[in-house]
């Protein structure tokens, strides 16, 4: 006599004839990353690059990415535009944030680059590299009280 019968084994991943659930692509691949991880990317080469040539002046400052910019917050005075790259003033591409005292602590200045509107405006992703680039550079050189030329003579 045998033991009882046993139903196989069904995997639980494959139900209903709708194949394997999860990741198509694997996360070690570029194209599993996000848009705003990309962009991400994109603001962290410039900065580093700028970095390596300006180590000392920018060693306190932090770099951030918003998806859009607060519109309350914004004002002339805070948000510094370069013509050549933005057609309409009425959006901000970047801010400088200087440092201040907040709540008996000292905070290091910022520069925040905004992800959509620089998306809005690059043709592809080579454009959008130049842009962040360029929004990168020309907010040093007003944190800096630089020409962009002088921040980098390559752009």
């Amino acid at each position: 006599m045998t033991g009882p019968s046993r139903r196989p084994a069904r995997s639980r991943r494959d139900r209903h004839g709708r194949g394997l659930r999860g990741r198509l692509v694997p996360a070690e691949v570029p194209l599993s990353r996000s848009r705003a991880e990309q962009f991400d990317d994109l603001v962290l080469d410039a900065v580093e690059d700028l970095e390596r040539r300006w180590e000392r002046e920018l060693a306190g400052v932090e770099f951030a990415v918003e998806d859009v910019p607060w519109v309350e917050h914004t004002s002339p005075d805070d948000v510094v535009l370069d013509a050549d790259v933005l057609d309409d003033a009425s959006v901000p591409l970047a801010r400088v944030l200087p440092a201040h005292r907040e709540d008996g602590r000292e905070v290091p200045p910022r520069i925040v680059v905004y992800r959509r509107p620089l998306e809005l405006r690059a043709a592809d992703r080579d454009d959008l590299a130049d842009l962040v680039r360029d929004v990168v550079v020309d907010q040093v050189a007003v944190l800096l009280g630089r020409d962009p030329e002088e921040i980098d003579p390559t752009g």
